[in-house]
């Protein structure tokens, strides 16, 4: 299927989950968009001590954390039309944990910034994320050296920004967690 057709039709998880064409995608309110290739390094060693830190914290714990590629369905209980691949998602209730992914919305979503993935993240899956429920939502900018943390609160963001001068950052969603940014940073 050729991205042109893609892009121009509306899509559920069903569809999506018949392609075979080799290439990632994600769906958002039904409308598919291809994902950029290969991470960059900086991107990846990010990426890799985020969920370091995350894994080691919840060892133990009920909530489960899972890096990309990992499908989430985000409204899988009404239109099944919105599937992303967060670069780090937790779940904390495991009845939306299949062998395919998550089905339903999980409690907290990190996405890293590539060049073309600004829009996308900061815009495009922002307002999917909140109108969906995530309880917290994280935009790491490599290139800036800066975590952007979204709580959510009565249906909207509230944005806290931390920088890789700033020891530790809360993760709200986790009791008694924190994450070492200059750890994230410097690695």
């Amino acid at each position: 299927m050729s991205s042109a057709r893609k892009e121009d039709e509306y899509y559920t998880y069903e569809d999506y989950y018949s392609w075979d064409d080799g290439l990632r995608w994600e769906l958002i309110y039904g409308k598919a968009y291809a994902m950029s290739p290969a991470a960059s390094r900086r991107h990846q060693e990010i990426s890799g001590e985020l969920f370091s830190q995350l894994h080691e914290f919840l060892r133990g714990h009920s909530c489960k954390v899972y890096h990309a590629p990992f499908d989430v369905r985000l409204n899988a209980d009404t239109d099944d039309d919105t599937v992303v691949q967060p670069d780090i998602v937790i779940v904390c209730d495991p009845s939306k944990l299949n062998d395919r992914g998550c089905a339903g919305v999980p409690d907290m979503v990190v996405e890293i910034l590539s060049p073309s993935s600004i829009r996308m993240d900061k815009h495009i899956k922002f307002e999917a994320y909140k109108k969906a429920g995530v309880l917290e939502y994280w935009i790491v900018d490599p290139e800036s050296n800066l975590l952007d943390a979204y709580i959510l609160n009565n249906g909207d963001y509230i944005a806290q920004s931390y920088s890789d001068s700033d020891d530790n950052v809360p993760v709200h969603v986790l009791e008694g967690c924190s994450i070492n940014l200059v750890d994230v940073f410097g690695v």
